[in-house]
């Protein structure tokens, strides 16, 4: 699916009851839920810290993961969107910034999407990996907690200069 199409697709599956729709549904933009998706991606952030100095890297692979979807959710929350579906996010976030109506670095999208052009995988394909493997290699877990950060600190300056 492209992504017009797979935008539209995650629009048609937001139709229905707000509480129980599963895609993307267009809302107004919204400075408190898109604060309040930043704050729990900096706690995502923390966690990862914290799970790696306490020997968890599985759980700090998955909290990377969060804390770059959360990021996502922030952004659409300030330009009007909400999303219930991990992969609509993710796409709704490419296909704005592919038609520039986000100035958000596709290289992020990259990060947390299945691309070919990342070195160790994807962040949601290292989550679902690591979730369900035994093993973490350190160099794996440099290079994603790196990448969090980075995806974090730009959807914040982005998310700051969406929201007056």
């Amino acid at each position: 699916m492209n992504g017009e199409k797979a935008f539209r697709w995650c629009l048609e599956k937001g139709t229905g009851e707000a509480r129980k729709h599963r895609g993307l549904r267009r809302t107004h933009p919204d400075r408190e839920k898109a604060q309040k998706h930043g704050r729990k991606a900096l706690h995502n952030l923390k966690a990862v810290d914290h799970n790696l100095k306490g020997g968890f890297p599985d759980w700090a692979v998955s909290a990377a993961f969060y804390a770059m979807y959360r990021s996502l959710l922030s952004i659409l929350a300030a330009v009007g969107y909400e999303s219930r579906n991990q992969e609509c996010t993710i796409t709704a976030v490419a296909y704005l910034a592919k038609v520039r109506q986000l100035d958000f670095d596709l290289n992020y999208i990259a990060m947390i999407r299945r691309a070919e052009e990342l070195k160790f995988g994807d962040a949601k394909t290292l989550r679902e990996e690591f979730q369900y493997g035994t093993e973490v290699e350190k160099e794996i877990l440099d290079s994603l907690h790196k990448n969090a950060k980075s995806f974090v600190e730009a959807a914040e300056i982005l998310v700051e200069k969406l929201l007056p």
